[in-house]
């Protein structure tokens, strides 16, 4: 059974009655129903309130496009690229300087961001700051696989204790707020794909390329400085649009559960895992939850203890100079990650292949 929120049933969402579902992001969820064209709304584990609406969740329209349920960071997401290398051999302390130096740039020209994929007027005007994380939840992170729950599923993706790999979660950086910005629209009458729609969607496929684009750099500048062989494995984004004839599903904080496997990471201080989704189930359109999801709003962790002073409850080391974040991205800021798997897994949406234990994780060099 889906959590007991909504008597509507347009609207699922994936929870236990035990799970940390607050009421405003069900109340947030709930309004989605009353906007325009909206056929179905499907909520994640991982669902929590955002400024703007709710995230963790995915809303299927018919012939309506609403810009701001994608919100300004379009094509977010998460990669995961293999490194050459295993656990064994790995020097923690050599990783932690190599990767406190990602803030120093990837001298990318325009033609490189071109030929990479992003259009070429976003290359001229943005292509600076590809290869920058961001703020927020984004990060670059150094794991390791710690565990493996389906061997038969390992065995087929190469999959192995000790292995060491790239996960990498960031955006389009400025390109999303000026795409949302060019778009506007009443809120929740949204746009019409052949009024303003496809328009919007042209200038939201060229973010997502950008986004795509930048996770690479991220990963290959960090592999970089590893000294470590690198190569593209998965790339899934949790911001974005999907248009399949007249019908139109869009997706905050949830990522896709149609193209294989997919990294669902927890806070900085716990497991990630590595997920076989069933993009079947009735009701989650396509859609699975993209991390742990918050617990706690950025302004409560304010007055809390700087994370950085406390010992990381996996071992993980962070680079982040900047207090502020530092305490706003506490591993308790963030819900159990092995609770919205498990509610993943009692729902049938996904399966676990494999955990991954953070190492090194980078989220800002500058204070």
């Amino acid at each position: 059974m889906t959590h007991p929120c909504s008597s509507d049933a347009r609207l699922c969402v994936f929870a236990t009655e035990s799970s940390w579902i607050e009421g405003a992001a069900v109340r947030q969820l709930e309004q989605m129903l009353t906007r325009r064209g909206v056929i179905a709304v499907a909520g994640m584990p991982d669902l929590h309130p955002g400024h703007k609406g709710p995230v963790g969740c995915a809303v299927l329209t018919n012939a309506v496009v609403h810009p701001d349920i994608v919100g300004t960071d379009v094509g977010c997401g998460m990669t995961v690229w293999r490194l050459g290398g295993s656990l064994r051999r790995l020097r923690i302390e050599k990783a932690l300087k190599a990767l406190a130096r990602l803030d120093e740039g990837c001298d990318i020209t325009v033609d490189d961001a071109i030929r990479m994929g992003v259009p070429e007027a976003i290359a001229r005007t943005h292509g600076g700051s590809l290869g920058t994380v961001g703020g927020g939840n984004h990060f670059v992170e150094l794991q390791a696989v710690h565990a493996i729950s389906d061997p038969d599923e390992a065995i087929r993706h190469g999959l192995s204790v000790g292995q060491i790999v790239l996960l990498v979660h960031s955006g389009s950086r400025g390109v999303g707020p000026e795409v949302l910005a060019r778009h506007p629209c009443v809120r929740g009458e949204g746009l019409l794909l052949d009024e303003g729609g496809s328009a919007y969607l042209a200038d939201h496929d060229a973010g997502l390329a950008f986004a795509r684009v930048n996770r690479s750099v991220l990963a290959m500048r960090a592999a970089e400085l590893l000294g470590l062989a690198a190569e593209p494995w998965l790339d899934v984004p949790h911001n974005h649009v999907v248009v399949e004839g007249r019908q139109v599903l869009h997706r905050k904080g949830a990522a896709q559960a149609d193209f294989g496997l997919v990294p669902v990471p927890g806070s900085r201080g716990a497991m990630t895992y590595l997920v076989m989704p069933d993009p079947e189930v009735p009701g989650a359109l396509r859609s699975l939850a993209h991390g742990a999801g918050r617990k706690r709003d950025r302004s409560s962790m304010h007055e809390r203890r700087d994370a950085r002073e406390r010992p990381n409850p996996v071992g993980n080391r962070v680079i982040c100079a900047d207090a502020r974040l530092a305490r706003e991205e506490a591993p308790e800021a963030y819900k159990n990650i092995a609770s919205v798997v498990g509610d993943l897994e009692h729902h049938g949406l996904a399966r676990v292949v494999a955990t991954l234990r953070p190492l090194v994780t980078y989220k800002t060099g500058r204070p």
